[in-house]
Parts: C-alpha cells; sequence; structure tokens
C-alpha cells in the first residue's frame, strides 16, 4: 500500500507536465497557423462581417492572386462573383480551379457543381447539363439531378424531368405534384400540335401519378369542350368536385357556357349556386351575379348578393351590394356610392389577385408555375387568398 502511493506522487507531476506540454504545443500550432493567414485575410472578414461586400472581395481577390493554394478562398470568391451577377468572373474563377492538378477528387467535384451552376445562371443550359450529367455517380449526385431537374424545366424537356424528378424520390418528396405537372405539360403541347389521344394519354399518366392534380383534369374537359362534347366536358368538369371543389373556379365560366350549348341553362345556374352554398370559399360570386342578372332580372341578383352578404360577409360579397345597389338607387345617390365603391376596389385590389402560397408572388391571372419561386401547385384558386407577407412584383 505505502509503495503504492509512493509511484502516484511520482506519476501525477509526469501527467500534469505531459498535459501541459501538449497544450503548450496545441497553443504554437494555433499561433502558427494564425499567423501563416494573410493579415488581409482578417480584413477581409472584417469588411464581410460589415457587410461591405464589395471591399472584401477586392481583398479576397488579391489573396487569392498571391496565395495560389487558398483553394477554400477561390471557392468562397466563386460563390461570392456568382451571388453578385458577374458570371464571367465566377466561371473564370471555378475554371481556373478545374485546371489545378493537386485538388482532391472531393474539391474537384465541388468545383465541377459550382461551375455548372454558374452556367445556369448564366443561361448556358447545355454546358451545365453536361457537367451535372458527369457528377451523376460522385457524392454530388443528388445536388446534380436537383440541378439537372431545374436545366431540363427551363428547356421544357419534360420526359428528362420526369426521370429525372423519378430518380430524386426519397421518403421527404416523392415528387408526385412536379411528374404530374410534367405529364400536363406534354399533354399541353400534343393538343396544340393536335395529337388528342396523345394528349389524353398524358394526362392519364398524370393522374396516376397524382389523383388529385386538378390541372389534368381541367385539361381533360377542355379537351373535351374543344372537341364539341359538351356532355363529356361537363362529366369532367364535375368529377373536380372530389377532388378539390375550388378549382372548379377556373372552370365555372366555360361549365355553365357547355350547359348553354346544350340548353340547359337552369340547370348549369342552378348546380352553379348549389356550389357557391356548399363551398363558401369557391371563387365565382361575380359569375353567380352576372349570370342571376342576366337570367332573372335586377331585383333577383340584388336579393342573391345582399343575402350572400349575411351569409358570408366578405369585402367581395360587400363590393358586390354595392355595385348592385347602384344599379336600383336614385340618380342623387350614385355619385356617391360610384365614389364608395371606387375607394373601396382601390383598398381592396389584392382581394382580386392570385398570390403564390410559397414566395408571396401576386398576379392577375392564375398560373400551375410560379414565375417568381418557379414551384408547382402554389397558387390558391381563390383570389386574395395568401399565407406570407411578403410579396413580389405582380403583372
Amino acid at each position: 500500500m505505502p509503495d503504492t502511493q509512493f509511484w502516484w506522487l511520482i506519476a501525477f507531476p509526469i501527467f500534469f507536465g505531459l498535459g501541459w506540454l501538449a497544450a503548450r504545443v496545441d497553443i504554437k500550432h494555433v499561433l502558427s497557423e494564425t499567423r501563416s493567414l494573410p493579415a488581409s485575410y482578417f480584413k477581409g472578414l472584417n469588411f464581410l462581417l460589415n457587410g461591405e461586400t464589395n471591399r472584401a472581395v477586392e481583398v479576397y481577390v488579391d489573396i487569392a492572386r498571391h496565395h495560389a493554394e487558398t483553394v477554400e478562398l477561390q471557392f468562397t470568391l466563386g460563390h461570392l462573383f456568382r451571388r453578385r451577377g458577374e458570371l464571367e468572373r465566377a466561371i473564370r474563377m471555378h475554371q481556373k480551379l478545374l485546371a489545378r492538378r493537386d485538388l482532391a477528387d472531393t474539391q474537384r467535384q465541388q468545383a465541377q457543381f459550382e461551375l455548372a451552376q454558374d452556367f445556369m445562371k448564366a443561361g448556358l443550359f447545355d454546358r451545365a447539363e453536361a457537367i451535372l450529367t458527369e457528377l451523376a455517380n460522385t457524392d454530388y449526385a443528388r445536388q446534380a439531378r436537383t440541378e439537372l431537374l431545374a436545366v431540363y424545366q427551363q428547356e421544357k424537356d419534360w420526359h428528362k424531368a420526369i426521370e429525372t424528378a423519378r430518380q430524386l424520390r426519397d421518403d421527404s418528396h416523392n415528387y408526385q405534384h412536379e411528374i404530374a405537372q410534367f405529364y400536363c405539360e406534354l399533354a399541353v403541347q400534343a393538343h396544340t400540335r393536335s395529337h388528342t389521344d396523345e394528349a389524353r394519354a398524358y394526362l392519364q399518366q398524370a393522374l396516376e401519378a397524382n389523383r388529385q392534380c386538378a390541372r389534368a383534369r381541367l385539361l381533360l374537359a377542355d379537351i373535351a369542350d374543344a372537341a364539341g362534347d359538351k356532355q363529356g366536358a361537363i362529366e369532367q368538369w364535375l368529377l373536380l368536385e372530389n377532388q378539390d371543389p375550388l378549382y372548379l373556379a377556373l372552370a365555372a365560366r366555360a361549365l355553365l357556357n357547355a350547359y348553354d350549348a346544350l340548353e340547359q341553362h337552369e340547370q348549369g345556374l342552378t348546380l352553379l349556386l348549389r356550389l357557391l352554398q356548399q363551398y363558401p370559399e369557391l371563387d365565382v360570386l361575380d359569375l353567380a351575379y352576372e349570370r342571376i342578372l342576366a337570367q332573372q332580372g335586377l331585383d333577383a341578383a340584388y336579393a342573391f348578393v345582399r343575402e350572400r352578404m349575411k351569409t358570408h360577409p366578405t369585402m367581395p360579397s360587400l363590393r358586390k351590394v354595392l355595385e348592385a345597389h347602384m344599379l336600383v338607387a336614385p340618380d342623387d345617390q350614385k355619385v356617391e356610392l360610384e365614389i364608395i365603391v371606387k375607394l373601396l376596389n382601390d383598398t381592396t385590389r389584392e382581394q382580386s389577385m392570385y398570390f403564390c402560397n410559397h414566395c408571396g408572388f401576386k398576379a392577375k391571372q392564375y398560373f400551375w408555375h410560379c414565375p417568381a419561386c418557379t414551384e408547382w401547385e402554389v397558387f390558391a384558386p381563390v383570389r386574395g387568398r395568401k399565407n406570407r407577407l411578403h410579396q413580389t412584383e405582380s403583372y
């Protein structure tokens, strides 16, 4: 027992000394690494932290020029050039990196991927596609396929887009909505060429990919309507009620016209009013008012919008009540009513716009593919509905 205590007394100072020595070595290593960095590196970092990107780029370009071994710094610069829209400089930077023989495989793949993004940003999709295809069997395979999907959509190569989307499927995203939309795009192309059977086949594939694809159902109805099959078109439109009834608003006028062509005016209006009653958010109030006014007269139309205002008080309902009231009001009240309606329309202008629920983009027409964020099926088929505060410019 005394011997054991004696050895601990000797060992403890030894262990302490080894720990102190290791710490000194680590500190010296850190200090040497810090001293090896150019002082201007920290100057550039300070510019970045202060949001002075232009000055930071100037500093780092100078560092890269005099310290060719700074691979990561050159990647950072290439990324900054691309973000600033200096695509030629970004391309040159990444091509210069690829020309180096001392790059590791992962660095070379990264340089290829960055260069492909430069080409995409510059609109050189064929060159981007060639590089991204080379990365198919590397660590950048998934990222490359994601970018390839964007390329194929830009080029409207929907067959390749479908194949790539299927390769990207995983538990986090099955791409069923996108694949269905790609088939719809193929159907539109086929229908434009008067290849009706081919268009229908694509739309059936769209519904197989996504049974709830409202666009496929709408296109099937449009094809039947264009061929003069009014009853078939009506049947297709009415199937939307089992998918998403709110999309019926996009076809409501064509649906009523089909009933008119079959001389079933009352049936069409009855259906419209039933849908509006059953689905209060259905964006067909204007059309219902217009039809009642034409078929049943002003008193019936005015009574309809007043009742609608009581049961579903919304700004569109209020506008419609005021518009109807202007038609029945005495002449001496019409000037004031016109001013009120104009002010109401000005202050509720956004109620007449469609909104992208992904990025907030707003537009007067409905889009299946958002022009701003390029996401699919992100516009609600109800004007004025939005989930985000941020909005981009409309057109």
